[in-house]
């Protein structure tokens, strides 16, 4: 009998999770299943808000490991101890990686794959380095684009990336960012697109706010933040509230740090009274409300590749974004959506007068849209990728490069 390989993913997040990320850790977990491994996802927060708190309110606990089984997947959540309330990172992240080395010798995982460079990746790499095991290492976005500025974390990002059996990206621009930091990953990097599966929208519920929504409907969704690009949206959506009447629609919510930025931004923006924000909704509640969208926007500055965007576009909306990351990379301007330069309100707003406007557009480039991701972003796709990377990395193909979306 021939023993499955076992891998284990680390990621901040997984289903019941919210959040992207966790949507494409279990999406992959699942390939990889598919193609004969025995998957485990390790899952811990690299953020101790919830730790302090309960530090705060005298509330402790000894470091410890939930592990339940979810659709054939063997999930272990890691929590901390809670032992002080002068505790300090490096307290909380020494014994997460106390708690993955025990994983590592109950298990013998035959590969380790992180998600997310910096602490994930950090800690993951280090089990790997220290016991002999391959490490795969994604980069998702905000993980380059945003904390490689971090001065405490820049040398465990490089470390990582140099230190990686493979690393893998959901942009070029990502992958351009990490071949500069570390010139030697070249060899050993690519990058693809996530995948989507094709979805019925038309028996999702009514959405809660569905009546709230009146004349052109321009929806984003997410969990809103600097990099989404949002006073653009809103600049542009400022010079055409006299000429159309028009309603903006966040699906989701502001990320907590900046929720009082946004609010007075909104304020300023004088379109409050054309804003509906659902506040935070689960990923069934977020594909219940883009039928009711006429446009979809991501006027992002950085993104990653959005799984927002995926389903936008799988549910055959006219779609508005930027010439960034895989959203400049998917979409082709005037053949399935239209494309703006980051930072431009003007031009976001001159292609927004352009769908509005022109309601057989809106349809040609949804519709195109639709079958762009139907055909390049199926699961089918994503899977051979991974399959290409795991057998690279377990040393079943002869080396190669790896073909690039």
């Amino acid at each position: 009998m021939i023993m499955k390989r076992k891998i284990c993913i680390t990621a901040l997040e997984f289903p019941p999770d919210i959040g992207g990320v966790g949507e494409s850790v279990q999406r992959i977990a699942h390939m990889l299943i598919d193609l004969g491994f025995d998957v485990h996802v390790a899952v811990f927060r690299a953020v101790f808000r919830e730790q302090r708190a309960q530090a705060a309110a005298g509330e402790f606990q000894r470091p410890s490991c939930q592990t339940t089984q979810q659709d054939g997947v063997t999930v272990h959540r890691l929590q901390p101890a809670v032992r002080s309330t002068q505790a300090k990172e490096q307290d909380y992240f020494c014994d997460l990686y106390g708690l993955l080395q025990l994983l590592q010798r109950q298990y013998q995982f035959d590969a380790l794959h992180a998600f997310f460079i910096n602490e994930m990746g950090f800690l993951t790499t280090l089990l790997g380095q220290e016991g002999g095991i391959p490490v795969i290492n994604s980069v998702r976005g905000a993980d380059l684009h945003k904390h490689a500025f971090s001065p405490q974390q820049f040398g465990q990002i490089t470390w990582t990336l140099e230190n990686s059996a493979w690393t893998t990206f959901v942009s070029r621009d990502l992958m351009q960012r990490a071949r500069a930091l570390v010139p030697s990953i070249r060899a050993k990097s690519s990058a693809f697109w996530n995948a989507i599966a094709p979805l019925d929208f038309s028996n999702l519920p009514q959405p809660a706010l569905a009546h709230k929504l009146q004349g052109t409907v321009i929806g984003s969704v997410g969990s809103f933040r600097d990099k989404k690009g949002l006073e653009y949206l809103l600049d542009a959506c400022q010079s055409l509230k006299l000429s159309t009447p028009l309603t903006l629609l966040f699906v989701g919510d502001f990320v907590a740090k900046e929720r009082d930025y946004w609010l007075q931004v909104i304020e300023d923006s004088g379109l409050a009274d054309q804003i509906v924000i659902t506040g935070k909704v689960s990923r069934q509640e977020a594909l219940a409300y883009l039928p009711y969208m006429d446009i979809f926007a991501i006027p992002s500055l950085h993104d990653g590749c959005p799984n927002a965007l995926l389903e936008a576009m799988l549910a055959a909306k006219a779609v508005v974004g930027t010439h960034v990351d895989a959203i400049g990379e998917i979409l082709e301007d005037n053949v399935n959506g239209l494309v703006v330069s980051p930072a431009d309100s003007a031009a976001l707003a001159q292609s927004l007068k352009s769908l509005i406007t022109q309601p057989q557009l809106r349809e040609r480039l949804g519709l195109a849209a639709r079958e762009t991701v139907l055909q390049k972003m199926a699961p089918s796709v994503e899977q051979r990728q991974w399959q290409q990377v795991y057998e690279q990395v377990l040393g079943t193909a002869a080396p190669k490069t790896l073909s690039l979306v």
